[in-house]
């Protein structure tokens, strides 16, 4: 006879298993985004590329929203029961055990609780804080590359690789593009690589990485312990043909491929850890929770992010401080010096003449993420409810919180609380770049600068405030734009010249004269900010 089933460890379970369907139902929806991405770029369908990725980035907070709804029906009086949820961790962890993506399984059950507990008391009892499996499964991904035989020559090494990596749609000069991949590859391994038949062969990954208008095959040059990275991307030509744009080598420009200041890509990866691996062998300076975010997997790499700060929490000593720079109306930012991530809390009243609420600024931040970042705004993570060792804040920080943000900062014991915060790679920013840069920097950051706006304007992107503090310099030597609350759609500008004044009391004041629209934009005073 079998024994009766706790009526609580029932629902337990029911509760444990609809969390997982709900996690095999975004990711299945995720998957079939991604895979209509190739289609999209064979019929140039430039704005479906653009609406699918939006919609990928909206899906994660769609799906979790459904199963809280499922959950708090299934667990009744239960559902801010602790104990309960400890017992619902167990039954998940068994149910995820052994699977292929258990680490984002994870992360999808840690955002049900924090819906459930709007981000408060979130333990490793209750929650996947640290996993009980490691961080990434242990992936073979030899699965997930093809592999060619260097022959002696680039070109004949990449035309079976490019074939195989065509699309239903022809190359528009197949033999140009592989004579200057022959050129480009000898002229930049030559010297550098060690290019032996027999000994070196190129790994590439099976699919596709898709992003705006542009495909990229990813791989490397492997010779014994040695590898070159690189990147090829195609693109559509005027007849609709395909063609390389380039061949890039080594980690730093397949680093800016894959950066944080750029939309994430979409590649068909069934199992996401196994590409994360390669990609991490090519870029071994990026944060791996980068390279997850870049695959669209922003939330596990917010997870990742999380478990390798408190890592770095438990084995430094150095205190949190002001960021460098000039202060922001807006932001308050500080830093953790041995740490390359920058925190920006919104303070609770902003400097004048800066006219807006809490609540614009995030929409302004929302917009960015669900943007063509074009590679010069900074992707950030957002937190909830941080909770930060109080001993590791330095006075002057602690003051500077409680001056301009007392609203969101809270101490408990020990522990500091950040209500919300965002979260981005630290950057110099370019007034203080300029500052110790010599005539040759001085150049190319500001021919940088003025790329950055350029580009930003060709996603239709106008950053409002371009003052030179609001960019930052990255580790290689791009400039980024990471001050959001006055962005906004090129298109909704209306760009006007100033009138002429009418009379002497006008050419003297010291107010405008005109009206002024919420998005008119003088072009004549965009010289006060290019002055710094």
């Amino acid at each position: 006879m079998q024994s009766a089933i706790d009526p609580v460890t029932e629902v337990q379970e029911r509760f444990a298993r609809a969390i997982f369907n709900g996690f095999e139902s975004y990711f299945a929806e995720f998957q079939n985004i991604t895979l209509a991405a190739r289609s999209r770029f064979e019929r140039a369908d430039w704005l479906g590329m653009h609406q699918a990725s939006t919609e990928r980035i909206d899906l994660y907070k769609k799906k979790t929203g459904e199963i809280t709804r499922y959950v708090e029906l299934i667990a009744g009086i239960h559902q801010t029961d602790y104990p309960f949820w400890r017992a619902v961790k167990g039954f998940y962890a068994s149910l995820i055990e052994g699977h292929s993506n258990f680490e984002i399984a994870e992360t999808f059950y840690n955002s049900v609780y924090c819906s459930v507990f709007e981000h408060r008391l979130i333990r490793d009892e209750h929650a996947f804080v640290f996993s009980t499996q490691g961080d990434m499964p242990k992936s073979d991904m030899t699965r997930v590359y093809r592999t060619y035989p260097w022959t002696g020559s680039a070109s004949t090494t990449f035309e079976p690789l490019l074939k195989d990596y065509e699309f239903a749609i022809p190359y528009e000069d197949l033999a140009r593009d592989l004579r200057s991949i022959e050129d480009h590859a000898m002229q930049f391994l030559g010297p550098r690589f060690a290019l032996q038949p027999g000994e070196t062969e190129v790994q590439v990954l099976e699919h596709h990485f898709f992003r705006n208008k542009c495909a990229y095959i990813v791989g490397r040059f492997v010779s014994g312990d040695d590898s070159m990275p690189f990147v090829i991307p195609l693109l559509h030509s005027e007849d609709h043909k395909i063609y390389v744009d380039a061949i890039l080598f080594g980690s730093d420009r397949v680093s800016v491929i894959f950066s944080f200041t750029r939309t994430y890509f979409m590649v068909d990866a069934s199992v996401p850890s196994k590409y994360v691996r390669f990609l991490q062998h090519l870029m071994p300076a990026k944060p791996i929770s980068e390279i997850y975010s870049s695959m669209g997997y922003n939330k596990h790499g917010k997870t990742y992010y999380y478990r390798c700060a408190t890592r770095h929490m438990q084995t430094t000593t150095d205190q949190f401080v002001i960021a460098p720079g000039i202060k922001g109306m807006v932001m308050c930012v500080f830093t953790l010096p041995s740490y390359d991530f920058v925190f920006k809390i919104i303070k609770d009243r902003f400097t004048p003449p800066k006219d807006m609420t809490r609540e614009q600024v995030k929409a302004k931040y929302r917009f960015v993420k669900r943007s063509d970042r074009a590679g010069r705004m900074a992707d950030t993570q957002e937190f909830n409810q941080l909770v930060l060792d109080r001993s590791r804040f330095s006075e002057e920080l602690i003051k500077e919180l409680y001056e301009v943000a007392p609203s969101i900062v809270h101490e408990k014991g020990p522990a500091l609380i950040i209500e919300h915060v965002y979260v981005e790679r630290r950057m110099t920013p370019l007034n203080l770049y300029l500052k110790d840069a010599n005539d040759e920097q001085v150049w190319a950051v500001m021919d940088e600068y003025g790329n950055a706006i350029k580009q930003l304007a060709a996603a239709n992107i106008f950053p409002g405030d371009m003052l030179l503090k609001n960019f930052g310099v990255t580790r290689h030597g791009r400039v980024v734009f990471y001050d959001y609350d006055e962005i906004v759609p090129l298109l909704d500008c209306n760009f006007r010249t100033i009138p002429a004044p009418r009379n002497e009391a006008e050419e003297l004041s010291s107010k405008p004269w005109y009206t002024v629209g919420p998005n008119d934009i003088f072009p004549e005073e965009f010289r006060l900010f290019f002055s710094g």
